[in-house]
């Protein structure tokens, strides 16, 4: 069954039908029909699944796609077209264009914590380029993904947009297949097996993973605000997001002030009963639950750290000055737990940042241009933003993407399209004029060869 929907696809591509701009307008348009018809049942999906409030499903999942819908619409046919570029010398008299052709058939894994966003965005981009796509929706969601599944039956033909449902065994088998472009958003360790199956193929790949997003909060930075919008997004689906702030580094003269405007923030967001709060979500997985738990073990609590096992409930936690080597601390800690490690110079921080690998997002909150510009410059990482956080996704002119060890390309916007889109050199002639310079039996003298680069 696989196989031959694998092999419809191919085939459907291979009609050239998916090359029609306009046939690839009709179908986004449909899509983002249905996206609003059931904008009130993927709410209710998602906070089957893990809790999700209304606010939060529509604010951070589907206006996100349907804005992404908006902005690339109203775009598309321009950016469909060949686009005239420079000749050189070398080519006189010539016309040189650059061609966006899709890739074909591509396979699009996603993940649990953002299901209807990190679905149907790269959807949107590889649609948007001229792709037939196969989505293997996570099966850790699984309302969400049923209806994933049942707006794309109702929207497209099979033969060109299919999701397939399943748990790891699918996937696997999917991987096995060949496809021209695979886009995956999840964890690094599963990443490097996409990745693996991709080079049986030599298969592009884009990753979106994650990472220890570092979020520095220096002594001149506007505290209240700083603690409103860190506490915002980083408990924000339970901490469940790739790019929140995964640890906070803050100097040693506000650290006190800062913990109590993040205490008081939080008990404002979501009231002195955090698990009666409409407005927190819980742990999607029973499995990350139970590691998110395991943490905790041995950590200095400042504020929170209660779980409820029924619930999968995770309260809002505030860990002061764990060690760098602490299972906490090893790796992406992806939930509602919030280290706060100080620091006195320049050198602690970058002490910390360097002990791990480049991230996805770096935060800096701080008054001082000088300062600013030096954590920019001095780190890798995927995107950022200085005096806020997250808020770097919001922004389709911008590219949403890892390096390193947090992922590979990027995406949104008009980079959703060039990402899923081969850029095709082509060089018209004439036939009119045909300068014999270049042809054999070579008669320029060499001293004149070796000045070709200016024709270049």
């Amino acid at each position: 069954m696989l196989k031959e929907l694998v092999k419809d696809q191919r085939e459907f591509f291979a009609s050239q039908q998916t090359k029609n701009v306009k046939y690839r307008i009709k179908y986004l348009k449909l899509l983002q029909k249905a996206l609003v018809k059931y904008e009130d049942v993927i709410c209710e999906a998602l906070y089957k699944d893990f809790k999700k409030p209304t606010f939060e499903t529509l604010a951070t999942e589907t206006q996100l796609v349907l804005s992404e819908l908006n902005y690339i619409l109203n775009r598309l046919e321009l950016w469909a077209k060949p686009k005239r570029v420079g000749f050189t010398w070398a080519n006189f008299p010539s016309s040189d264009w650059i061609y966006s052709e899709p890739y074909g058939n591509t396979l699009v894994i996603s993940p649990w914590n953002y299901p209807i966003l990190l679905t149907l965005s790269p959807l949107v981009g590889a649609l948007a380029a001229g792709n037939t796509v196969v989505i293997k929706p996570s099966e850790l969601s699984p309302n969400t993904s049923a209806i994933i599944a049942k707006i794309i039956a109702e929207v497209f033909p099979e033969e060109y947009v299919s999701v397939v449902e399943g748990g790891v065994s699918t996937s696997a088998a999917l991987l096995k297949e060949r496809w021209d472009y695979i886009f995956f958003t999840g964890s690094s360790k599963v990443a490097k097996i996409v990745y693996k199956a991709a080079a049986e193929h030599l298969t592009p790949v884009t990753l979106e993973l994650g990472g220890k997003n570092p979020c520095i909060v220096d002594e001149s930075a506007a505290i209240k605000v700083a603690a409103k919008r860190i506490v915002w997004s980083k408990f924000m689906n339970a901490g469940q997001t790739c790019v929140a702030p995964d640890y906070i580094l803050v100097h040693k003269k506000v650290k006190d002030k800062f913990v109590g405007a993040l205490k008081r923030q939080i008990a404002k967001f979501y009231g002195d009963d955090v698990q009666q709060s409409s407005d927190y979500a819980r742990i999607a997985t029973d499995n990350h639950y139970k590691s998110l738990k395991q943490k905790l073990g041995g950590q200095e609590i400042l504020l929170g750290g209660i779980c409820n096992d029924s619930d999968r409930y995770v309260a809002p936690t505030l860990i002061n000055e764990p060690s760098l080597d602490s299972a906490l601390m090893s790796d992406e800690i992806f939930g509602p737990i919030l280290p706060i490690i100080s620091y006195e110079t320049e050198a602690n921080i970058e002490n910390t940042i360097t002990t791990y690998d480049k991230s996805l997002a770096l935060y800096v909150f701080s008054k001082k241009r000088k300062f600013q510009k030096r954590i920019i410059n001095r780190y890798g990482f995927g995107g950022g933003v200085i005096n806020d956080a997250v808020m770097q996704i919001a922004n389709k002119e911008l590219p949403f993407g890892g390096v390193g060890q947090a992922g590979i390309g990027a995406y949104h916007g008009k980079h959703s399209f060039d990402l899923f889109s081969h850029k095709k050199a082509i060089i018209k002639k004439p036939n009119w004029l045909d300068i014999p310079l270049r042809y054999a039996p070579y008669k320029l003298p060499i001293r004149l060869a070796k000045q070709f680069k200016r024709l270049f």
